[in-house]
């Protein structure tokens, strides 16, 4: 394999910095992942870009040189071409269901529901909706805030009104007096 470092570089910001298979970062996997030919160079792949797919060290152990060389053999997902809704849904439960033979085929041979992806899916899925709610709850202390100067504003407003009641009562008391 002949990849130059910027070539590497390209592949790892084009895939912001992430399997292309089953999403894990490297952040998440405490180093740098993968390089991959999607068509394996003993298969006629090439070391160019359109060819080169960033995975983790599973995800690329569980791939390794396949390629659909007879008409029957079942193409594995390309996830530079296609968005893996195409192919996949996630579950609640952090598993992936399949939605065509394509995703089918993947799932099994990539191991994409292995017990530490699935777990990981869960706290990605638990995070996103720690932030939603995060999120939601700044919100709601903004809107307290502007209430809350609108409150002030109002209670000001009684208070002028009431000032301005009592001297008209005081002027009505007097006069008859």
């Amino acid at each position: 394999m002949t990849i130059t470092a910027e070539t590497r570089e390209q592949v790892q910001q084009r895939a912001n910095f992430a399997c292309e298979y089953c999403g894990v970062t490297e952040t998440d996997a405490g180093g740098e992942l993968t390089i991959d030919h999607f068509r394996p160079t003993i298969k006629g792949g090439e070391d160019g870009l359109e060819n080169l797919l960033y995975c983790c060290p599973r995800c690329n152990q569980y791939k390794l040189d396949y390629w659909a060389t007879h008409p029957d053999d079942p193409p594995l997902w390309d996830p530079r071409r296609e968005p893996a809704a195409h192919h996949f849904l996630e579950l609640d439960n952090g598993t992936l269901h399949p939605l065509t033979a394509v995703g089918a085929f993947t799932l099994k041979r990539l191991r994409l529901n292995r017990s530490p992806l699935v777990a990981y899916r869960q706290r990605k899925r638990q995070q996103a909706e720690e932030i939603r709610l995060l999120s939601r709850y700044r919100e709601m202390v903004q809107l307290l805030e502007r209430l809350n100067v609108q409150l002030s504003v109002l209670m000001q407003e009684q208070r002028q009104l009431l000032e301005e009641q009592r001297a008209l009562l005081r002027m009505l008391l007097s006069a008859r007096e």
